[in-house]
């Protein structure tokens, strides 16, 4: 079931929410198997012959999406894509901003309009600018995204740059963000680049690392406490890094 506030078939998030997490990843099949497994997704249909890969359901809604990765040379990563009513004004002010645009917004047949960018230290992200295809149907509960942690060299200059952009989403009257910032070092390695970090929920952050080690995977970070709950750092049977996390009070 979504939870409360989830969008639906007609209603997109606004700009600057969190609205849709994907992996590319060398082996799709693989992916099922693992995520399946650890999170109970199930796999279906996707962008059909607009774009490769599937979708993720958890409860039946529409969580993720896992893609195949067709060029060696690229990274086996999460990405979060943030929402947008319009991804090629968005693209620009980001690419004003000091970021960068490394696909520019391309249409997913009906489904809406994708992009993926930088800010200024070279984190990626994509843009999302909803068609038939809001985003996530649940969130913010285990087995689903709930964080985007940005982990950064410079926060003074992606607060600006964050700030800015999303100001309404981060800091307005109504704003709930699925989005913080820290510094690299303080998870990483110094020689780490800024990144995101997805976050996906689950009942108990130590429970859940040794099915993530059965399962092929890694714990790349033990787990920690932190403002918004206890998480832990883990990556997947193909190198995917993302984050477990127990919501505080959960």
């Amino acid at each position: 079931m979504a939870v409360s506030g989830a969008p639906d078939a007609t209603q997109a998030c606004p700009e600057g929410v969190p609205c849709w997490v994907d992996a590319q990843l060398p082996d799709v099949e693989a992916g099922r198997r693992f995520y399946g497994e650890l999170f109970g997704w199930t796999f279906g249909e996707g962008f059909g012959p607009y774009a490769e890969g599937v979708w993720a359901r958890h409860h039946g809604e529409p969580v993720a999406a896992l893609a195949p990765k067709r060029d060696g040379r690229m990274p086996t990563v999460w990405t979060v894509s943030f929402a947008t009513p319009d991804a090629a004004a968005l693209a620009a002010r980001v690419q004003a901003a000091g970021g960068q645009v490394i696909t520019a917004p391309t249409q997913v047949g009906p489904y809406g309009t994708a992009a993926l960018v930088t800010d200024p230290e070279g984190a990626v992200f994509g843009l999302w600018q909803a068609g038939t295809h809001p985003g996530f149907g649940e969130r913010r509960e285990p087995g689903s995204f709930c964080w985007a942690e940005l982990y950064a060299r410079d926060p003074g200059t992606v607060d600006r740059f964050y700030g800015a952009l999303f100001h309404e989403a981060l800091f307005g009257p109504d704003a709930s963000p699925d989005f913080g910032r820290a510094p690299v070092s303080g998870v990483f390695p110094a020689v780490m680049p800024p990144h995101f970090l997805v976050h996906f929920g689950v009942e108990d952050v130590d429970a859940v690392l040794g099915t993530v080690n059965g399962l092929g995977g890694r714990v790349q970070a033990p787990p920690f406490d932190t403002s918004y709950g206890r998480a832990a750092v883990v990556a997947d049977n193909q190198g995917a890094s993302f984050a477990v996390l127990q919501v505080r009070g959960r």
